[in-house]
């Protein structure tokens, strides 16, 4: 007997387009076919295979059933593929197009032109096909370009869908936004060519080209605050920087005027950057009046690494507002075409988006598409077809945009802030225009791009072009033109006097927003303020945080080694058996917590910890549901979120370093998997981290727990790289520590935020330590006494010893070990638990009996080219704080951290510690 076949596949297959049609017409609104076929449709998506459809040939149907279909794959070949087809491309570049966007490939001939349809999908009553293909042109083919097909949420494509299709959506602007917008573009221009004329041959990174950007920002903040938002958070390259920063965020131009004339660094050699890198932030009020705080963020020369900031940066304010539906303050990032596409940064963001430890509402993404990067063809810069083909990775639009037709750039800045206001999305626009001049001023476009250039040559402002078309249309006069040019001239030439002059800036303008300056209290810190910070905490107090943190809800089943695990601490808690690491570690957090700090913990499997250490997070082995003891203690006025990141670096560490620069009374970490991981965050440490006071004036306290020790487990999992930080350290810009003892962490994570100096804090933290019997703490060493940047040795007396090892970490366990099993009385051991800032004047204190005649020795585990030796060495020289000589045992210089042999690494290490103890 052969195998029964469902009535839809005994159909002939002549009439199985027909039914595909249907479906389709049916996907895009059941109300427009037939009652029997949605009766069927509605069947088949239940589950009912034995559904009995229709015939396609019949009378049954109300609606003529040949041409209905035709016309839905048409509507949908329309939506999917006709931004191929839009003309968005200002220097006239040919449109792709599409082979469905046809009428011949649906089926169509001229005749049916004339011929009456009812596209449901589209509304509206009957009308010509002509019509219907005009309406789409119209829509989806013109100067927008919508891309919509790689979204798979069928609620978000018919709400595009809808919006862009209804009339409104292509209605022209209304007089008085017409006449905003040509101001806007007058302001843009004008700021240019003023500059370039005043200042000729400075670089400035001109926005030429790509004015439209202006009134696309003066839009997109105006539908922003009609939205409710109160802060939006702007990062941006430096291509039209300045510009935005004077006629978006209203920067005195004469303050710009006087970094052209570089007046500050005539005076003094301060600290900063260039002024097209600079960030600023000013309240403003929307072109409707309502109040909205702008922060443009600064930004170094590696294109696209400020958007995780510009992220976690809104993500803080939100969460400190109490903000859970993420829709008062909006990130929104400028790329460049070259730039999007081409920074992997930019994956590492949109993948971050939606998830639960990252998500701030959906971040708006602007794309200056110049269709050129620095001398780069496109053809040379990418894979794809669009510069923003990456994005297709989410359920969100992508808008290519004509940037020569400011109305629909501004129809577009609209419809983007409504997506994100009503879906809590990112979207991104793709503002296809062209850069009139080279990379800079100074640089010839036409040695890589000679037909390109001479285009541009010949091309008129887009400021010109729509000035041109208001006054064909009567919208506006010839001399309302011409005085918005004299009227911007006349203000920058004032601008530009007051700064010759030196007179002071204009009068501040109101606040139109209450700001609070959560970095009032830190504002004047000195190194000195991390001094003898009070970090001990109540005994009494920590068993009672001890057992809150051991207890769980009731039902609730733990694996059984987390049962195990708990009762230990439980006894840690009540001073019945030593802290380990872990304890101690989470006891700061719970005590933090009490005191009404909150703490945000990310980074790979940081909830559990990659070393099975933390348990943060812990999961019912029943029904998988989470549970964090840190969130349930009573009484506790901190929040504490644990955060499993994605597998990126450089957008997670961007992003925690963004959070650190808007909530400085929060303890904000970032914990790599394993501590070389850090390499892949190498320019948010160089460019945002390492500089962040001293090029940005921000101050940050972001902590980074970096996994370090050399214990056989090669070149990949021994190093964090202890000797890059300390390459970077200088003018106390960051904090360098690797504690030994729980007792060390405990403290050491309390100062970061009970002191009142905020600057980022690399821990070098342990593996091996973790669960080292020697590696305890008492309970009592949690109640008194604070972080001792150094430790002297505890078993031997610094006037008897003739020999003085100084190391810092790990090795420390080894060296003692060794010590005690050569019953060595003569060599004292002193930890460097801070290696940075250089605690001095605690060193000396230590080693303040100790005989200047014998030596110091410094050991570590690490090649002597790496770990700390070049930093001491470059501070100290041969002889440690003018008294002692100072010598070093380490593995031989090496171009790779570690070896990968077990037994080598054994015979290095046992070397190491002869050598050291003499």
């Amino acid at each position: 007997m052969g195998q029964q076949r469902s009535p839809g596949e005994a159909m002939d297959a002549n009439n199985l387009w027909l039914i595909e049609g249907l479906f389709a017409e049916y996907c895009a609104d059941p109300q427009a076919v037939d009652a029997s076929w949605r009766a069927y449709f509605d069947a088949l998506g239940s589950g009912a295979a034995s559904a009995a459809a229709p015939d396609p040939m019949s009378n049954a149907s109300t609606r003529a059933p040949e041409p209905q279909p035709q016309l839905a794959q048409l509507i949908a070949a329309y939506r999917d593929h006709g931004h191929l087809a839009a003309v968005v491309d200002p220097l006239g570049g040919a449109p792709a197009g599409h082979p469905q966007l046809s009428l011949a490939a649906h089926g169509f001939v001229p005749a049916d032109l004339e011929r009456q349809y009812s596209p449901a999908a589209l509304g509206g009553g009957p009308r010509s096909l002509r019509q219907i293909v005009a309406q789409l042109e119209q829509v989806y083919c013109r100067s927008i370009g919508a891309q919509l097909a790689h979204i798979d949420d069928l609620d978000v494509r018919t709400w595009l869908q809808q919006r862009l299709e209804q009339q409104t959506s292509v209605a022209p602007a209304r007089a008085a936004e017409r006449l905003r917008i040509l101001r806007k573009l007058t302001d843009a221009e004008t700021w240019e060519t003023f500059v370039h004329r005043k200042f000729l041959g400075a670089r400035r990174f001109s926005l030429e080209g790509a004015e439209s950007l202006i009134p696309l920002l003066d839009t997109a903040i105006a539908q922003a605050a009609e939205h409710g938002v109160q802060e939006m958070i702007i990062g941006m390259a430096h291509r039209g920087r300045l510009n935005v920063m004077v006629n978006i965020l209203g920067k005195s131009a004469q303050r710009i005027f006087e970094e052209f004339d570089d007046k500050a660094g005539r005076a003094s050699r301060g600290p900063g950057d260039v002024k097209y890198h600079l960030g600023h932030s000013s309240d403003v009020r929307s072109s409707a009046g309502a109040p909205i705080h702008l922060s443009l963020c600064f930004n170094p020369s590696h294109l696209g690494f400020v958007g995780p900031v510009v992220a976690g940066r809104a993500r803080a304010k939100q969460d400190l507002a109490g903000d859970t539906g993420r829709k008062h303050t909006v990130p929104l990032v400028i790329h460049g075409d070259a730039a999007f596409a081409g920074q992997g940064v930019t994956q590492e963001m949109l993948n971050m988006s939606m998830l639960p430890g990252y998500d701030c509402g959906g971040t708006v993404h602007v794309v200056v598409n110049n269709q050129v990067g620095f001398t780069t063809s496109p053809s040379m810069a990418r894979s794809s077809h669009y510069a923003t083909d990456v994005a297709r990775m989410l359920d969100v639009p992508i808008f290519h945009v004509n940037g020569e037709d400011p109305e629909a750039v501004t129809r577009v800045a609209k419809l983007a802030l409504d997506f994100r206001a009503h879906f809590g999305r990112d979207v991104v626009i793709d503002m296809v225009c062209y850069r009139r001049l080279g990379h800079n001023e100074g640089d010839e476009p036409t040695f890589t791009q000679p037909l390109m250039y001479q285009q541009i040559a010949q091309h008129r402002t887009v400021r010109e072009l729509y000035a041109e078309a208001l006054l064909a249309g009567g919208s506006v006069d010839a001399a309302q033109v011409t005085q918005m040019v004299e009227d911007c001239k006349a203000r920058l030439e004032t601008e530009l006097a007051r700064a010759k002059d030196g007179e002071g800036p204009p009068a501040a303008t109101p606040k139109g927003v209450a700001v609070r300056d959560v970095w009032q209290p830190f504002v004047d810190q000195t190194t000195a303020a991390a001094d003898a910070v009070p970090t001990a905490v109540p005994g009494a107090t920590l068993t009672a945080l001890s057992d809150a943190l051991t207890r769980l809800p009731q039902g609730f089943t733990p694996h059984a080694k987390i049962t195990r695990l708990l009762e230990g601490r439980r006894e840690m808690g009540h001073g019945q058996k030593p802290l380990d690491w872990g304890a101690a570690e989470t006891l700061a957090y719970a005590s933090l917590l009490h005191e009404g700090v909150s703490i945000r913990l990310s980074g790979q499997d940081c909830g559990r910890g990659t070393f099975s250490h933390r348990h943060a997070l812990l999961c019912d082995q029943k029904d998988g549901t989470a549970y964090f003891p840190l969130q349930h203690l009573a009484g506790a006025k901190g929040r504490f979120g644990a955060w499993d990141s994605p597998l990126s670096e450089t957008g997670v560490v961007g992003f925690d370093y963004g959070y650190s620069l808007d909530d400085p009374e929060a303890l904000v970490i970032w914990e790599a998997q394993y501590g070389d991981f850090a390499n892949g965050a190498q320019v948010i440490i160089d460019q945002f981290i390492a500089t962040s006071e001293q090029k940005w004036r921000r101050l940050s306290g972001l902590t980074m727990l970096l996994p370090h020790g050399f214990e056989g487990a090669g070149p990949e999992h021994s190093s964090a790289r202890l000797e890059r930080f300390l390459s970077l350290a200088a003018d106390d810009n960051m904090q360098v520590a690797q504690p030994t003892t729980p007792a060390q962490i405990f403290h050491l994570l309390r100062r970061q935020v009970r002191q009142r100096l905020r600057r980022p804090l690399i821990v070098m933290s342990p593996k091996s330590l973790l669960r080292a019997a020697a590696a305890v703490s008492s309970l009592q060493d949690l109640c008194e006494g604070g972080f001792a940047t150094v430790l002297g040795d505890p078993e031997q007396s610094m006037q008897k010893a003739e020999r003085v090892v100084l190391c810092s970490g790990k090795i420390y366990y080894d060296l003692l070990a060794a010590r005690r099993e050569r019953a060595m009385g003569n060599v004292a051991i002193v930890r460097l638990e801070q290696l940075y800032p250089n605690p001095e004047p605690q060193l000396a204190e230590v080693l303040a009996e100790f005989n200047p005649q014998a030596p110091v020795v410094w050991a570590q585990e690490e090649p002597r080219n790496m770990g700390a030796w070049p930093h001491l060495r470059l501070t100290y020289g041969d002889r440690l704080l003018g008294r002692w000589s100072l010598s070093c045992v380490a593995r031989e210089a090496s171009a790779s951290p570690a070896t990968g042999s077990a037994a080598q690494h054994q015979r290095e290490q046992a070397s190491i510690l002869q050598r050291a103890l003499g």
